[in-house]
């Protein structure tokens, strides 16, 4: 390889942006790298839960990123260099993943996952875009509630989580069957990361009671306000979820 893949080189093979012979060396060098390997496995996963919650489906599982795989694809291509057909020959099924943008997906109708996971596209849209500093911004941090202004029919004001030393950084415009939905991130110092989310009810008009629940170490705190169901989403520890508990009962 001519140099090692940075994060950029990452994103843009996950996004299906790479020329050829450039996602020939990454997918080299991710066949011996296990550990990175993981770390794009688990973006995969995580693209594919958000997607199937905007959704509101859950769609056959997409073919994992696996060694063999890489270097099996490697083989094809390597043997079909020449041929009009070389650039087709591996998919990896990261193609689809678009990197990641929400906005841009379509899928069917399908029974709403609600009623059994509520707010699951909140905590996929959070491990996705809000943990990793991902949020690849639609608007900036002091535009945020104008923009929210701009995107909703009379949205709630944003919480103030300030006093816990979180501010907006930004937010990013998503989409569901239903319409348009928005994730707003919040930044600690510290790098720890809480999100506000909004999204229409949906086709049955939905509507969630206050509650929360917990989901591989996240807590999402969920209620409807104004024709939308909102959700803030946080670590699981007790410090956190009184962070947003405080900011909701000044709400």
């Amino acid at each position: 390889m001519t140099h090692v893949p940075d994060e950029h080189d990452l994103h843009a093979y996950i996004d299906g942006r790479l020329e050829p012979a450039r996602r020939t060396e990454v997918e080299a060098w991710l066949a011996h790298q296990p550990e990175r390997l993981a770390e794009l496995q688990a973006w995969q996963r995580d693209a594919q839960q958000l997607r199937a919650a905007l959704a509101g489906a859950v769609p056959a599982p997409e073919p994992a990123l696996d060694p063999a795989r890489l270097r099996a694809g490697l083989a094809r291509r390597r043997g079909a260099r020449y041929a009009v057909a070389a650039a087709v020959l591996l998919s990896l099924g990261v193609g689809g993943i678009g990197g990641w943008q929400a906005r841009e997906w379509s899928r069917p109708s399908a029974p709403a996952l609600a009623a059994s996971a509520p707010m699951a596209d909140a905590i996929a849209a959070h491990r996705l875009f809000a943990a990793r500093g991902e949020l690849r911004a639609d608007t900036a941090a002091n535009d945020v509630q104008p923009w929210l202004d701009a995107n909703f029919r009379e949205p709630m004001r944003l919480p103030d989580l300030s006093a816990a030393g979180y501010r907006p950084v930004g937010a990013r415009l998503l989409a569901t069957d239903q319409g348009a939905a928005a994730l707003v991130v919040y930044q600690h110092a510290g790098g720890d990361a809480i999100s506000f989310y909004i999204r229409p009810p949906g086709p049955r008009h939905y509507m969630l009671p206050r509650g929360d629940r917990r989901d591989g170490g996240l807590l999402a705190q969920y209620w409807s306000r104004g024709g939308y169901n909102y959700a803030m989403v946080s670590a699981g520890d007790d410090a956190s979820a009184r962070v947003v508990r405080r900011a909701l009962q000044a709400i």
